[in-house]
């Protein structure tokens, strides 16, 4: 059954248009009224909405629109059980499109783009904005495919400095520690796999293609961050934090 992103209020029993992004999908599968579609509205950080899933039905097809009689609801959710936000150096060309969509495929609650100094793409303002919104609207998609109903959110693209600055402290909602961990070459480096702990969050901090520069690297160390490794091969910038993530 086809799976669509709504982000707006659903009820059982209710009549709504979709958003344009929804309908334009709709519009581009040939769905004819009549047709059984499912509808999901969460973000990872809606700690508010009704999550799980709807039955719809389709009920007019227009030229720009298409309306949906939306059913029954399903409380099913498919998220990984401990939350994994990923703090990924941004690579060049479509490398960060797929990792933004296996991330989102294999469970990870947000993504946070880093402007390293190694960083070949160095988005700011506008150019900035609009790749947001790509690598948002791919995270949709991977939701969409994979039967996720809660799209992690994609944060803005920061530097290591700025994320470091707007995040001083080592707690979850002032009540649990949230172990943090940065993808290192360095020989001293403990295995992921002894430094993840059996429960709680965890931010995992990776490096763009050259990895993290030593200063970087040093910043991460002083706020708490465990340098851990994935064994003696040296991966791809895609690579790695996804190694990473399919672990913790």
């Amino acid at each position: 059954m086809p799976r669509f992103h709504c982000p707006v209020p659903l009820a059982s029993g209710e009549v709504i248009d979709l958003p344009a992004g929804a309908a334009r999908h709709v519009q581009v599968l040939r769905l004819q009224p009549g047709a059984v579609i499912t509808l999901f509205s969460g973000g990872a950080d809606d700690a508010g909405a009704t999550g799980g899933e709807f039955d719809a039905t389709v009920t007019r097809m227009g030229r720009s629109d298409v309306q949906v009689l939306v059913g029954a609801h399903h409380a099913i959710e498919r998220e990984a059980p401990r939350a994994v936000h990923l703090l990924a150096g941004i690579t060049a060309n479509e490398r960060m499109d797929w990792l933004v969509e296996k991330a989102t495929e294999l469970g990870a609650a947000s993504l946070t783009p880093l402007l390293a100094e190694r960083s070949v793409l160095k988005l700011k303002g506008e150019r900035g904005d609009k790749k947001r919104a790509h690598w948002q609207a791919v995270a949709v998609a991977a939701c969409e495919q994979c039967g996720r109903n809660r799209v992690p959110v994609l944060h803005e693209a920061v530097s290591l400095a700025e994320w470091l600055a707007d995040h001083p402290l080592l707690m979850q909602d002032g009540l649990e520690p949230v172990t943090r961990l940065v993808l290192s070459l360095h020989p001293d480096a403990r295995p992921l796999r002894e430094a993840v702990p059996s429960s709680g969050a965890v931010t995992l901090l990776s490096g763009p293609e050259g990895g993290l520069t030593p200063s970087e690297e040093a910043a991460a160390l002083a706020a708490g961050f465990v340098s851990v490794t994935l064994g003696p091969r040296v991966l791809r910038a895609e690579t790695a934090p996804l190694a990473a993530l399919t672990l913790v």
